[in-house]
């Protein structure tokens, strides 16, 4: 029974969030079809990253590892622990409007220091965007608190259906941006062209978004038997204890946002060229993040609740059982999906852009991000198994590790990479760093759990071995498509983008398939099963 639920919930987290990533995907097609992928298109992704950064700097990180293992101890109370949420609720909310209105008056600094080197014209622009966006601080935290309260609570469908509402109302807002304003695929409008309305248009929507997609989550909150009231008496539910788990982890996010500036600055020196800079990070980004949150985040999600019920019932073995268990499951699916996307990166990148300056530059960046997305994956559940433990203290510091990792190799590349290739070179440092720290993350889980290490290893080799020919089939076809030559089928518009894409990832699926069975692997079968119980009604 157990092991339904936690199919069932990983099967409706995925569905909701492939919805909202085509959605996702289709909105950042439109955009670049508004505004390019270059000098504009950059001071947007600055001025809109902006509140995300901050965001997760204050509460993003403390919220996801203490709100689920904190709530679920809290069911213990006499209410089932409803004065716990309300004052939880409170206390992170304020935080929140505070922070989003010290962030909103300090717009200029802050862009500033996310890209120093910005010319004044290009920083005016970012820093116009930036007072639009920077509000959205406030309602991804209120996105992020309500949808983990659902989560922990075995609600998970409103926090994957929430993001679909926001990306059809960001959608809107960029129709009716090129609706009244025009398009401009190859971004050739001048900086002296933006004007308050059309600033107030794109940016303003965009927010609009984000607002609702955190304050819907209020309607559902009654189906789990909660009502909130804020409640400011704060003594007597032991909220010191949550609080110090909370700072760890707020360390955490803060070293990795500090590498962040180091990396939006070490690219944004390239925002004067047509190169890879923030924008075309940010496209190659959403398109990496694609199966990492639809398998990944929906597998993890779902056993994080039932991990976090086993430690709390100090039961470990079952702990390392859920760990090794998501673990196999999404590493055999991210195996498939990083090959997949090195074999279609460029007809991806052709896709997300008209340019093909834009496409190669997408696809060149996706490509070094791909390389690290097993391991990113796998860093995403060994994270949330600590977070379960109750201990944040260790994600803190192999998170340190990696940033330091990572600012070394990024300020090399300032240094010794020429301007045009440092996207890639700081979309290589990245996946380095990040598999150097799930190597050392995964060491420190097995000494604290135990056991289980084998079969894992033993699964993720076979995964790798199926991938070598599905990659051989997957570029056999690419180049049957031309998608070597200039003038080739696989990359001479959207359409035929998506045609190659669908056929190279249904042979590669098929070949992998057929390999992990000659294997005698089950792990992907596994993690097909409740889809496919779902896709049939079962």
């Amino acid at each position: 029974m157990a092991e339904r639920s936690i199919a069932r919930s990983s099967t409706l987290l995925a569905s909701g969030t492939v919805a909202s990533r085509i959605l996702g995907f289709l909105k950042a097609i439109v955009l670049v079809q508004a505004i390019g992928v270059f000098t504009s298109a950059n001071m947007f992704a600055i001025g809109n990253q902006l509140p995300n950064t901050i965001y997760v700097i204050v509460a993003g990180g403390a919220l996801s590892a203490v709100l689920v293992p904190q709530i679920v101890r809290s069911a213990l109370h006499s209410d089932g622990g409803k004065a716990y949420i309300n004052k939880l609720v409170t206390i992170a909310l304020l935080t929140l409007a505070v922070t989003t209105i010290i962030a909103t008056i300090l717009a200029p600094f802050l862009v500033s220091i996310t890209a120093h080197a910005l010319p004044d014209d290009q920083a005016a622009l970012a820093t116009a965007f930036a007072y639009w966006c920077l509000p959205q601080i406030f309602f991804y935290g209120v996105y992020t608190i309500l949808g983990e309260v659902l989560n922990a609570k075995n609600s998970f469908g409103p926090f994957t259906l929430a993001p679909i509402i926001n990306n059809i109302i960001a959608l809107a807002g960029l129709i009716a941006f090129i609706a009244v304003f025009g398009a401009d695929p190859e971004g050739l409008r001048p900086l002296s062209w933006w004007t308050p309305q059309s600033i107030a248009l794109l940016a303003g929507t965009a927010t609009l978004g984000i607002a609702v997609q955190g304050l819907i989550l209020f309607a559902f909150w009654r189906r789990v038997g909660l009502s909130y009231r804020p409640d400011f008496r704060w003594r007597g539910v032991n909220l010191g204890a949550t609080g110090k788990i909370a700072g760890w982890s707020f360390g955490m996010i803060l070293v990795t946002t500090l590498a962040g500036f180091v990396e939006t600055n070490v690219v944004a020196t390239a925002s004067t060229t047509d190169t890879a800079s923030v924008a075309v990070l940010g496209n190659a980004w959403l398109i990496f993040m694609l199966p990492h949150s639809v398998i990944a985040v929906s597998i993890a999600t779902a056993y994080f609740t039932r991990m976090s019920e086993s430690a709390s019932a100090g039961e470990l073995p079952k702990v390392r059982r859920d760990v090794s268990a998501s673990i196999r499951q999404i590493t055999v699916m991210m195996v498939l999906a990083a090959v997949v996307l090195v074999v279609v990166a460029y007809p991806f990148g052709r896709l997300m852009s008209d340019s093909t300056a834009g496409a190669a530059a997408i696809g060149d960046v996706l490509i070094a991000f791909v390389i690290g997305l097993p391991a990113f994956s796998i860093l995403f559940v060994l994270q949330r198994a600590f977070f379960a433990l109750g201990d944040t203290r260790t994600p803190f510091f192999t998170t340190v590790f990696q940033a330091v990792i990572f600012t070394i190799g990024s300020l090399a590349v300032l240094i010794f990479v020429p301007v045009q290739f440092r996207g890639v070179g700081v979309a290589l440092m990245l996946s380095f760093a990040g598999i150097l720290q799930t190597v050392l993350i995964a060491i420190l889980i097995h000494r604290k759990l135990g056991g289980g290490i084998r079969r894992t290893i033993e699964s993720f080799a076979k995964d790798a071995l199926a991938a070598l020919p599905a990659s051989i089939a997957g570029v056999v076809v690419f180049f049957l498509f031309g998608g070597a030559s200039d003038g080739g089928f696989a990359l001479s518009g959207r359409f035929q983008a998506v045609v190659v894409m669908v056929v190279i990832g249904a042979v590669m699926a098929l070949v992998y398939a057929l390999s992990l069975r000659v294997l005698r692997s089950s792990e992907f079968s596994d993690a097909l099963a409740p889809i496919l119980s779902r896709l049939r009604g079962s």
